[in-house]
C-alpha cells in the first residue's frame, strides 16, 4: 500500500497490507500534526504534492526497505487540510524479526521525508499561514491544491 489521500489515514489498513506470516516483527510510524510551532497555535497543516513523482519517490523507498532489510513497506500521506491532532502520515514495515522491521520502518519515514516532494503548510488558530520552507510549491501535477 502506497498512497497520497485526502481521507484519514486509516491504521488498521496500513497494518493488514504489512501483514505476513512469515514475519515476526511489525514497526510502525505516525506523523501527527501538532498543536503548536515556532511558539504559536497550529490549527492545521495543509499538504500539496506532486502526486507522479511522489508516488513513485515513495514505491521505490519500499523496494529498498524491502532489498536491504527484507522488509514488507506500506507508506500513507495525506494531502489537503490536516486538523491539529490527525495523522499526516503513516510507515508501517513487517520483517522476519524485530530488528529488521524497525529498521526498515525508519528507513523509509527518514527517506519519504527527505525525498518525497510533499510540501507542508501551518496553518495557525490566528488566522495566519506559513509554507515550512517559507515559499509555495510551484510544481506541476500538485495535489491537495485548494
Amino acid at each position: 500500500m502506497i498512497a497520497l489521500t485526502g481521507e484519514p489515514l486509516d491504521l488498521a489498513a496500513l497494518l493488514a497490507a504489512v501483514a505476513d506470516p512469515e514475519h515476526g516483527g511489525t514497526a510502525t510510524f505516525v506523523g501527527t500534526t501538532r498543536r503548536e510551532g515556532g511558539g504559536r497555535a497550529v490549527a492545521a497543516l495543509f499538504y500539496e504534492a506532486y502526486e507522479e513523482l511522489a508516488l513513485a519517490e515513495m514505491e521505490a523507498i519500499a523496494r529498498e526497505a524491502h532489498e536491504a532489510y527484507g522488509a514488507t513497506v506500506a507508506l500513507l500521506h495525506r494531502v489537503g487540510r490536516v486538523d491539529a491532532g490527525d495523522p499526516s502520515v503513516m510507515v508501517a514495515a513487517s520483517a522476519g524479526h524485530r530488528p529488521a522491521a524497525f529498521a526498515a520502518c525508519r528507513y523509509a519515514i527518514d527517506e519519504l521525508k527527505a525525498r518525497v516532494p510533499v510540501w507542508k503548510q501551518t496553518v495557525y488558530e490566528d488566522g495566519g499561514a506559513d509554507w515550512i520552507d517559507g515559499r509555495a510549491p510551484a510544481e506541476p501535477g500538485r495535489v491537495g491544491a485548494r
